[in-house]
């Protein structure tokens, strides 16, 4: 193998390729699962540790006859919170986007911004960012996302389902990327 990309031929490129889909297809969709453990112990003030707020969405939108797609990112809206609370959606949403359709990526994108309906005005933000969004294609996602399974994900005592039953949707969809 070459120790400068630069020095890189078609036959090593065919290896590392082939390298990338095995991980693809094995690692990366447990790694979706263990980050997701990762969310466990950050509280962050709300009533639910913020795996089962997760845990929560994703049960929700299941039980709301989602998409895989659409379950997958209702689970992991919030996963990018591992990294960086402040941009937490971009980070969930670049995890996601070879994986979904461009709605629910944009959707996961701007999830903040239209959660703010519900608690921007008291931190000084306008609480109608959402509606700079109105015309465009992923609005109704979004929206959808955000008032049926994100805002009201906060309920500890919800018998959600466990992060186990979800492992086989998040293989599903984080193992072929569409993109």
């Amino acid at each position: 193998m070459f120790t400068d990309m630069r020095q890189g031929t078609q036959e090593h490129w065919k290896v590392i390729g082939g390298e990338h889909r095995v991980h693809q297809q094995t690692t990366a969709p447990m790694q979706i699962m263990d980050t997701l453990r990762r969310l466990e112990p950050m509280e962050l003030g709300f009533a639910a540790n913020q795996l089962t707020h997760s845990l929560m969405a994703g049960t929700l939108a299941r039980r709301d006859g989602a998409s895989d797609e659409e379950v997958v990112a209702a689970l992991c809206h919030d996963i990018g919170k591992v990294l960086s609370i402040p941009n937490h959606g971009p980070i969930a949403a670049e995890m996601l986007k070879p994986y979904v359709n461009d709605d629910i990526y944009k959707a996961i994108y701007w999830h903040q911004d239209f959660q703010g309906a519900y608690y921007y005005e008291f931190l000084g933000k306008p609480g109608n960012l959402r509606e700079s969004f109105r015309e465009e294609s992923w609005f109704s996602m979004a929206e959808k996302l955000v008032d049926r399974w994100d805002a009201p994900a906060f309920d500890p005592g919800f018998d959600v389902d466990s992060l186990e039953s979800f492992e086989d949707v998040v293989v599903k969809v984080f193992s072929s990327p569409k993109r």
